[in-house]
């Protein structure tokens, strides 16, 4: 691997928009109507060509990833006082991964290569430092391979700069967004078992200067990690079998671990909580449910080992899911997320400066972000909607003026895109549920409509903004409805356990239940309907053709599950990749039991119902893929085919599980525009 050290008097594209306000998105005064071309595939599944930019502490300097001429991504820092930009991190041939200011002189960041797909990659993200001038280079942790510029070694570290030893391969950079007041970091080493499953993780301080480490002492099998307001651990979790555990580390108190709760890990239980942060003071803010249907944000009291009675963040519909922003010694505000990403700001100073920037930017969820001890005006400002896609930009407090740094996909015309709604239905058994609808610009009536059902399955699926699968299809003419069904999390407790042990069933009822929804309401051709989904909406897709054969035309399945049995058994030479611990404690009580519910996953098995199937289909699965490997896909190919000669496969060898290649994204999403075209035809 060759690495690029400054290039002179190189300069990135932020440094020239810098120059120009972004006021005039200039697609604003276009015509939407003038070319009726629809935007091309690239547009919406090209890398993003500005992925990324942080404060250093202070704020005087911005580090910034974006794409260089050659399309590998490249770090660059920004001197805000003038608004010059030098490269300071570059591969010939890897790509700059995540990064993270050590401190304002000094700057961590990883390795990828986003020109490979995971059955291609050979080396691992390593841990690279360097200073904010491209000067010191010094690499942290091997990428258990070749060396770099002298250092180098294999998986289980190796030889490196004056004769030190790298970490191994399996040492990752722990985010850290306090302390940043010396040269040392925290990252985390993750020990694996012979069968290949994470065992337990090691905290270690290390020095990015002299690539020296310490470790830190753990009470048992630590899972994660995390650090208080001034980047020293308190908080560790522990795993054993299906109960975890969390410790406390008292400053006052050395080395020593005090346990504070244990819980089901799969189930839950009254006493449950999630760490979010440390404040400046030492309060400890948490995420529980406390006996409610939603989860609220409340402070746990070390001295009674209990949660505080009152919330101090409750959102009316939604369980809490975001972060709290801390600033003059308090907390100032909290992102959350509703039916979109914004900001509650605490502070006055925060709210007048939000709704300064609001008025400047009236059609976009607009989120600030400050430096961790402010010593400049600069304030980073990342503007999204439904139509457009994130635009990064920088506002200076000083003189009230914004200046664009970057934007996600250029190519993307926000006048062309289409409107999202965030809507709500009764299922057949009247559950309500939450579904995201995307329309074409320009409305209308009776339209084609795709069912997208989202993966997971026990996650949430979406918020309000620009997503590339539903703008891409309403582009070409398809309603898309995205339903929130029964299992999906974020809407409440009784929302997501209505899903458990449901796949096939009312989770699958939910979604034909939306479909018909929008048939009822005219928005949906009833002739004209068809079911994707990726992974577990892979499964969706093809359930959803043998259970309403009549509802749907057509269906598109990629990296989908087609047997339940076979994420539990798999293969000598094609196990899933998922946790022993799932498999043995969570999916019996989520999914399905193998011997209690032997029959119910049989009945919900497309692979043993692929014959009842006659509707066209196309299939797409990674060559690469662990979670879903591909025996999914081949064994159920060769069930389907037998019965129906209208099914499209296509396998992408290099791939894993979904596609990190924009040439595959753009030839399957080119495969879906001709396959939907035939069948339920858009435009």
């Amino acid at each position: 691997m060759r690495f690029h050290q400054l290039l002179v008097g190189a300069t990135l594209t932020a440094a020239a928009a810098l120059s120009h306000p972004p006021a005039a998105h200039a697609a604003d005064a276009a015509d939407p109507a003038a070319d009726a071309t629809p935007p091309p595939i690239a547009a919406f599944y090209d890398n993003p060509q500005f992925s990324g930019a942080l404060f250093s502490p202070s704020g005087k300097y911005l580090a910034v990833r974006v794409a260089g001429m050659d399309g590998r991504d490249r770090l660059g820092v920004m001197t805000l006082s003038d608004a010059s930009v030098k490269v300071v991190g570059a591969f010939a041939d890897a790509d700059i991964g995540s990064f993270q200011w050590v401190n304002d002189e000094r700057l961590v960041f990883t390795a990828t290569d986003r020109s490979v797909g995971q059955g291609d990659a050979r080396y691992a993200p390593g841990l690279f430092a360097i200073d904010r001038d491209g000067g010191k280079l010094l690499q942290l942790v091997s990428r258990s391979g070749k060396p770099l510029n002298g250092g180098g070694g294999g998986g289980g570290g190796g030889p490196g700069a004056r004769g030190r030893e790298l970490l191994p391969w399996n040492t990752y950079l722990l985010g850290q967004k306090n302390g940043q007041n010396s040269d040392d970091i925290y990252v985390t080493y993750r020990a694996g078992t012979k069968r290949g499953q994470l065992d337990y993780v090691d905290l270690q301080r290390l020095n990015t200067k002299t690539g020296r480490y310490t470790s830190f002492k753990r009470p048992g099998g630590s899972r994660s990690w995390l650090l208080d307001h001034n980047g020293e651990p308190r908080l560790t979790t522990t795993r054993e079998g299906r109960v975890s555990t969390i410790y406390y580390r008292d400053p006052a108190n050395g080395d020593e671990w005090r346990k504070l709760v244990s819980f089901d890990v799969y189930t839950g239980g009254k006493d449950t909580f999630s760490p979010l942060a440390f404040g400046p003071d030492g309060t400890l803010y948490v995420a529980s449910h406390a006996g409610q249907d939603k989860s609220a944000v409340y402070t746990f009291d070390f001295a009674t080992n209990k949660i505080s009675d009152q919330p101090v963040v409750r959102l009316a519909d939604y369980d809490f899911s975001g972060s709290l922003l801390f600033g003059k010694g308090k907390l100032l505000g909290v992102r959350r997320l509703t039916d979109a990403r914004d900001t509650d700001w605490l502070d006055d100073d925060m709210k007048a400066m939000q709704a300064r920037v609001d008025r400047m930017l009236p059609n976009t969820v607009n989120l600030l972000s400050l430096p961790t001890r402010p010593e400049s005006p600069w304030v980073m400002v990342t503007a999204y909607s439904d139509q457009s896609p994130a635009r990064t930009m920088l506002y200076n407090s000083d003189t009230q003026k914004l200046r664009l740094l970057g934007s996600s996909h250029p190519q993307i015309d926000p006048q062309r895109m289409a409107r999202q709604t965030l809507v709500r239905y009764t299922a057949r058994d009247g559950l309500e549920i939450p579904a995201w609808l995307t329309v074409p610009n320009g409305g209308g009536k009776n339209l084609p409509l795709v069912m997208l059902v989202h993966g997971g399955p026990y996650l949430r699926g979406g918020s309000w903004g620009w997503n590339a699968n539903s703008q891409f299809l309403a582009s070409r003419g398809y309603a898309v409805l995205e339903p929130e069904f029964r299992g999906s999390t974020g809407f409440g407790e009784k929302h997501f356990r209505a899903g458990w042990k449901q796949w096939g069933l009312k989770m699958q009822d939910d979604i034909a239940d939306g479909a018909r929804w929008a048939i009822a309401r005219g928005t949906a051709d009833p002739k004209r309907i068809c079911i994707a989904g990726a992974s577990y909406g892979g499964y969706a897709a093809l359930m959803g053709l043998i259970n309403d054969p009549d509802l749907y035309r057509c269906g598109i399945n990629w990296a989908g599950v087609t047997d339940i049995n076979l994420l539990y058994d798999g293969h000598w030479n094609f196990s899933s990749d998922m946790p022993d611990g799932w498999k043995q404690y969570g999916m019996p009580e989520l999914v399905g039991d193998q011997v209690k519910d032997a029959g119910q996953l049989k009945a919900t098995s497309p692979l043993l119902q692929a014959a009842r199937i006659k509707q066209p289909l196309l299939l797409a699965y990674g060559g690469a893929d662990r979670r879903v490997p591909l025996p999914h896909g081949t064994k159920f190919y060769q069930a389907v085919k037998e019965g129906n000669p209208d099914v499209e496969w296509i396998e992408y060898e290099e791939e894993g599980h979904g596609w990190a290649l924009p040439k595959n994204r753009i030839d399957f999403w080119g495969r879906v525009e001709k396959f939907l075209d035939k069948n339920i035809g858009g435009k």
